[in-house]
């Protein structure tokens, strides 16, 4: 028997109202994102996310709390989808790299949190977003905190 997990982590850094996107292509209805990806072997879950946003973004973080586990069964195999409220302890916004992306980041930039509907995400993750991520812990699935939609 073929059994595929992924684990990935994404994180949500909020400074002055706005919260830190990446744009790539996800789908066809959108194409911005919390920055994040899938955990390399030996990693635990905060080295991978802070490995992950240095990677796609320049900043360095560390994680200050978990705010959901998720589910992603739109997937097609188990993942296991963890994101994170991080906080910048240095680095500089840019680009990354993408020489080994097969999916570029063509763009970083913060986003005031009232204007996320506007980059494709749902309303029911803005709403989260305003009211500060309540409700912590397992959600199901990523869909109900508005992700993967």
């Amino acid at each position: 028997m073929d059994y595929h997990f992924q684990v990935r982590v994404t994180g949500v850094l909020v400074e002055d109202g706005a919260i830190l996107l990446v744009r790539q292509r996800l789908s066809e209805r959108r194409s911005w994102s919390l920055p994040g990806g899938r955990l390399e072997r030996g990693e635990t879950l905060a080295q991978g996310l802070c490995r992950e946003m240095e990677e796609e973004t320049g900043l360095k973080v560390e994680v200050k709390r978990l705010l959901y586990l998720c589910d992603a069964a739109q997937s097609g195999h188990t993942l296991l989808h963890a994101t994170f409220l991080a906080q910048r302890t240095g680095g500089a916004l840019r680009l990354p790299d993408n020489t080994k992306d097969e999916n570029p980041i063509s763009d970083v930039r913060f986003v005031p949190v009232e204007e996320l509907t506007a980059y494709g995400f749902s309303e029911t993750f803005q709403a989260l977003a305003l009211a500060g991520f309540p409700g912590g812990g397992y959600a199901g699935d990523k869909s109900a905190i508005g992700l993967g939609i």
